[in-house]
């Protein structure tokens, strides 16, 4: 169908015919066809009300709580949910989604005080480049208490973040569930739980916490990847004080309970410290250059750079002479990785184990470690669970993963078999081989018994494996082991010549079974190499593993241990 022309007048006109300009209109005017268009000082401007209408509308909804709620956030040494939102992107890149929906309940006075966005702001925006979505609690509005509309606008963004390959970053600070909603409000968490645990090995989730957190909102930030927390202004609980003082008796204050600190290193609930809202920021965007957008993603990759090669000839000094003296790993991960890239994940927590992020040659890999200066290393419970959950995060996302290995074993005691050391040190076992990422091991020093068989080992299906020629890989040590294969001849030896003996049986004992080379003439070894060559011996062979693509078998999922 064709245009109307001029002649036929507006489609909207009974008749087609054009509206009367009255009797007093000229000729002229009343000849101008309608499809032309005026000049500006004749152009009408029939939206300028409605423009005023969105920028009060803007205006009111970037209020959130109102100006006095406001000044009592700042007043708490804490920024707004915008404010937020405006540091840890990049400048002018946020794109908001439902601004005005407000919520719809009646009842205790929520009639009575009705605000745009309801306490979140969602939407998108870029970090360094990168699209990430986004949504902000504010506390301003409610206390950020949670509600059915907050629900709604988060599970619409995190499932648009999800199928469209989005990182997802919270900024919580949340009095918790909108009591005042009942169970519309626990319905909303159900429904967030649900799209955090859909988003889960799809897209990288951190959640940074700058306030209170506590009951079932603490859940969403368990069910992420890394939480984040500000020292001394977030915290994160189930039950609070109160609650516990009437129970129990018990008097703990917010701090102790559930503070930064404690969820750092006793719970290790949170990944990560700041000591300030705008440390979470940058350590953020920071976190964020190591990590892929989705799992169909490989990590970002810099251009190599040779200024940032480390002093790696440093290795062959790095161990001491007595294999009983500690040393620091994570001296040995930074002489292996490019200069200043190592980030540390859960410094604080089982400090016996070293886990986190680095490059080498601008290729991320995801590093583990045990370390040798805490509890000479031992796995224990903690530490188990450290080591697995960051395994299976970066078998998720694509992240090779390069373990050092020192561990004399598992830690011994009736508490630690008593609290499950065997479904927690099964996990390390699972992760490792549940992984299909590149994995590449290298024996530092000790590898005994289950330790050397969870930590990456040749049959668990680790792709690479290297030693130092300093490497002990045996059932247990020389000293142990002599004391139990040579405990009769050792006894009948005569007092005067006995320690004589047990060095001499702990040598051969060495040299028969702890020496990397036995491992390596059995194929459980597929290289011993001076440590100076550890960073070009793992580059190359990260290189050569990039492509890997390993066949699975048909399943829904396995059932990791407890």
């Amino acid at each position: 169908m064709e245009p109307p022309s001029p002649a036929d007048g507006p489609r909207d006109q009974p008749g087609g015919t054009s509206p009367s300009l009255g009797d007093n209109a000229s000729d002229e005017a009343a000849t101008v066809p309608v499809d032309v268009a005026p000049t500006p000082d004749q152009a009408p401007a029939p939206t300028t009300g409605k423009s005023d209408v969105i920028s009060e509308r803007r205006t009111a909804a970037h209020l959130g709580g109102g100006q006095k709620r406001i000044d009592a956030q700042h007043a708490r040494g804490k920024l707004t949910a915008r404010e937020r939102i405006e540091r840890i992107l990049d400048a002018e890149s946020f794109e908001e989604i439902a601004p005005y929906v407000e919520h719809r309940h009646a009842g205790f006075g929520l009639e009575k005080e009705r605000h745009a966005g309801d306490g979140v702001v969602t939407g998108f925006g870029l970090i360094d480049g990168r699209r990430v979505a986004i949504f902000a609690q504010d506390f301003t509005v409610r206390g950020g208490s949670f509600s059915e509309i907050q629900a709604q606008k988060v599970g619409r963004l995190l499932e648009s973040a999800t199928s469209g390959g989005l990182p997802i970053i919270a900024l919580l600070d949340s009095v918790g569930a909108r009591i005042q909603e009942g169970v519309w409000s626990l319905a909303g968490f159900g429904d967030l739980f649900w799209h955090n645990t859909q988003a889960s090995g799809v897209v990288p989730q951190i959640s940074l916490m700058l306030g209170p957190c506590a009951g079932g909102a603490v859940y969403s930030p368990g069910l992420t990847d890394f939480v984040v927390m500000t020292r001394g202004s977030s915290y994160m609980f189930i039950t609070g004080p109160d609650v516990i003082r009437t129970v129990t008796g018990e008097e703990v204050d917010v701090e102790t309970l559930g503070g930064a600190e404690v969820h750092a290193a006793t719970s290790g609930v949170a990944h990560f410290v700041s000591d300030d809202e705008n440390g979470a920021f940058q350590f953020t965007r920071q976190l964020l250059s190591y990590l892929p957008s989705n799992n169909a993603d490989d990590p970002p990759v810099l251009t190599p750079d040779d200024q940032l090669a480390p002093d790696d000839e440093a290795l062959d000094r790095l161990l001491p002479a007595s294999t009983e003296m500690a040393y620091d790993v994570r001296d040995a991960i930074r002489l292996i990785a490019d200069r200043d890239s190592f980030l540390e994940v859960h410094a604080a927590f089982a400090p016996n184990a070293v886990v986190g992020f680095a490059r080498l040659r601008g290729r991320v890999v995801a590093c583990v470690a045990n370390q040798p200066s805490y509890l000479a290393g031992v796995l224990d419970i903690n530490a188990s669970d450290k080591i697995a959950r960051f395994i299976r995060f970066a078998d998720a996302f694509n992240i090779p993963v390069l373990t050092l290995v020192d561990c004399p074993g598992f830690l011994p005691g009736a508490g630690q078999e008593h609290q499950g050391i065997i479904r927690h040190g099964a996990k390390i076992v699972y992760a490792y081989a549940e992984a299909t990422v590149p994995k590449i091991s290298v024996v530092l020093r000790k590898a005994y018994g289950g330790a050397y068989i969870v930590m990456s080992s040749k049959m668990i299906r680790t792709d690479v494996c290297f030693a130092w020629p300093t490497a002990e890989i045996a059932v247990m040590g020389p000293k142990g082991a002599v004391s139990i294969l040579y405990a009769r001849q050792l006894a009948a030896a005569a007092p005067a010549t006995r320690d004589a003996e047990r060095v001499r049986l702990e040598g051969e004992f060495q040299e028969r079974f702890n020496s990397p080379f036995v491992a390596a003439s059995s194929g459980h070894l597929d290289n011993v190499i001076y440590p100076r060559e550890t960073r070009s011996r793992v580059a190359a062979a990260l290189d050569f593993l990039r492509d890997k693509q390993p066949a699975s078998l048909p399943k829904k999922h396995g059932n990791i241990p407890l």
